[in-house]
């Protein structure tokens, strides 16, 4: 027993010295010297760099960081076993609105012992100006030349159209230089993006398409306005503004030459003159988008800069989800079963909400076979024995197998009067649980 207990003693002790000789720690003692002249770069450059590095104990890892200010904006990390010189390249991101000035790339060394050194330098930064861009279109390029104001560009053709999907991307100016491409995305101009800018023009023929390097500004755009504030382009198609409305407040739209064409929606707007609306909902907080495809305004409550969903208390917002309805036609835009696709009703006061329809334009005559939602997408929503209705024509839908609980059906060999208005009207007043649809023809 003495024996083994001496013989793994003197095992332990052995390893317990190879561990200690093998696995010391000692402090290295890195450095790092930049051997190569970094005189600047431009934005969108891959700027190159040669540095030196040696330690007394194995080295492992160099890192090069590119600073704008206090912000790290770019990181290279290489490999570094041994002494010697090692070359890379780190890129310098192409921003919008930066001036020109003075970035700091940062080299540090860590060995293997976790001692560590660091060498910055100072490197100016430029925003590159270019002989010419070139604007992409699916079917041909144009090239945009300088216009003579600082970092403008602009290509002025007989475009096909008024209007224009195109991006824009840049020549590659020298060895160290890359493409920069300019296009579409979340709403605004974005670089490193070709998805296409909706430049639209109000007039045919000859115009000009110009783009800003530095601010990204770029024109032409549909323009339009909502007493004199702008509406921001949400896509090609859509225009839209966040705004607090009073009830009974005109609206006087600007920028649609067609505008006497639009159909506008019973629920919130009276139209006084071809471009002033008066605003029929309560008092609140709305959204308004022009669709120009389908030349219609869609209007929807707010809670703050979202969309607003319907409360425990009442308020809120109740949104129409289903078949067999939709604005400024059924036929052209049918809700269908599409979360996030819903119809806001108007909220009219004391809890009430409402919607109206007309049969064989935003509603089917022969079917109805929609819902009421608390949100515009799925979760809270009206069942059948959440709301009770009035009346001979539409019925609620409350089967004892739960299957399209609270859609909205017509009574057996009824039918909606081709051409007829009804006015859809919820009133939760009595609670959500307690709710009561009418259905009114006019």
């Amino acid at each position: 027993m003495k024996y083994n207990i001496l013989i793994i003693s003197i095992f332990a002790s052995i390893l317990f010295s190879c561990g200690e000789e093998e696995y010391s720690l000692s402090p290295g003692n890195p450095n790092v010297e930049v051997k190569s002249q970094i005189s600047g770069a431009a934005f969108g450059d891959s700027l190159p760099f040669t540095v030196s590095v040696n330690d007394n104990v194995d080295l492992s890892v160099l890192t090069a960081s590119l600073y704008f200010g206090e912000e790290k904006v770019s990181e290279t990390k290489i490999r570094t076993k041994t002494a010697g010189d090692y070359s890379g390249k780190i890129f310098v991101p192409y921003y919008k609105d930066i001036p020109n000035g003075n970035a700091t790339l940062e080299f540090e060394i860590i060995d293997t012992h976790m001692s560590k050194n660091v060498k910055s330098v100072d490197v100016p930064i430029v925003r590159p100006e270019y002989p010419y861009l070139i604007l992409v279109t699916a079917e041909k390029s144009y090239p945009m030349t300088p216009t003579g104001n600082p970092y403008e560009y602009a290509a002025t053709e007989a475009f096909p159209s008024t209007d224009l999907s195109a991006y824009i991307k840049t020549p590659v100016l020298n060895e160290y230089g890359n493409e920069i491409t300019f296009g579409w995305e979340a709403g605004a101009i974005t670089q490193g993006s070709i998805g296409e800018i909706p430049f639209s023009s109000a007039q045919g023929g000859v115009y000009s398409v110009v783009f800003n390097t530095r601010t990204y500004a770029a024109a032409p755009f549909f323009e339009l306005t909502v007493n004199g504030d702008k509406m921001t382009m949400a896509d090609k198609e859509n225009f839209r503004i966040d705004m607090d409305v009073t009830q009974g407040q005109k609206l006087t739209v600007e920028g649609i030459t067609d505008i006497a064409d639009w159909w506008i929606d019973p629920d919130f707007f009276t139209k006084s003159a071809d471009n002033e609306f008066t605003f029929v909902p309560i008092s609140g907080r709305y959204r308004i988008t022009a669709n120009i495809p389908l030349k219609y305004f869609k209007v929807e409550v707010l809670s703050g800069n979202s969309l607003a969903t319907l409360q425990p208390d009442g308020t809120g917002a109740i949104w129409v989800i289903g078949l067999d309805v939709g604005k400024p036609s059924v036929a052209q835009n049918e809700v269908g079963w599409n979360a996030g696709k819903g119809l806001c009703m108007a909220p009219v006061g004391n809890k009430k909400y409402q919607l109206t329809l007309v049969a064989g334009e935003t509603v089917n005559t022969q079917s109805v076979n929609f819902k009421f939602f608390y949100q515009n997408d799925w979760g809270g929503e009206f069942k059948g024995a959440d709301i009770t209705s009035s009346g001979d024509l539409i019925y609620v839908n409350n089967p004892s197998d739960g299957s399209d609980d609270g859609n909205l059906r017509l009574f057996e060999g009824k039918t909606l009067e081709e051409g007829a208005t009804y006015v859809f009207v919820v009133d939760v007043s009595a609670g959500l649980k307690n709710a009561t649809l009418s259905v009114v023809k006019k």
